[in-house]
């Protein structure tokens, strides 16, 4: 990746655990990489996709952020949630009336080992078509100091009126199951 090998000598190049620069880089490889990861991993995506529809989504980002999990272990951080972050507090919009390009925002918030101090959190952005199989465009992220979920929560309000229309997709899915029963 660039002239960085790993996130420990990102972060040790730019001399503090920053998450500004933690998300710097986790972008540069979500740039490099969302394309191939799909790519080299279609036929299984494909297969989960005609049997669990949507949760394929989830296999390809785990395979994605595969790496990214290593580097911040191997850089001295670590989450409360695996990036990309935890599905059932996430919320999702769309941006067209027909479901092909919905936007999910997750995040994980960081924690250095070093000095047993949160330093922020990462917040991803991930684009994906419900109608089939298709990311419309790379999944990407960025960083907010907040540490505590209702300030997060606050945070990502301010940023985007969407996000602050939508539910947590715990009552989301929780709401469509009851609907689907009736």
């Amino acid at each position: 990746m660039s002239q960085y090998d790993s996130l420990h000598d990102y972060l040790q190049d730019n001399s503090n655990v920053d998450i500004h620069i933690v998300a710097e880089y986790i972008n540069t490889y979500i740039e490099q990489n969302w394309q191939v990861v799909f790519n080299k991993n279609q036929d299984q995506l494909m297969n989960a996709y005609k049997q669990a529809g949507d949760m394929a989504y989830g296999s390809y980002l785990n395979l994605l952020f595969l790496s990214i999990n290593k580097e911040l272990k191997g850089a001295g951080l670590q989450s409360d949630t695996r990036l990309p972050g935890n599905l059932h507090i996430s919320r999702e919009w769309g941006n067209t009336e027909d479901y092909t390009d919905q936007e999910r925002w997750m995040w994980s918030i960081l924690t250095s080992n070093n000095e047993n101090k949160k330093i922020g959190t990462i917040v991803t952005k991930v684009y994906h078509d419900h109608t089939q199989l298709r990311i419309p465009r790379p999944p990407q992220v960025f960083s907010i100091l907040e540490s505590s979920q209702e300030d997060i929560i606050g945070a990502l309000s301010t940023i985007s009126n969407s996000f602050k229309q939508s539910r947590e997709f715990q009552v989301e899915y929780a709401d469509y199951l009851k609907n689907s029963q009736s």
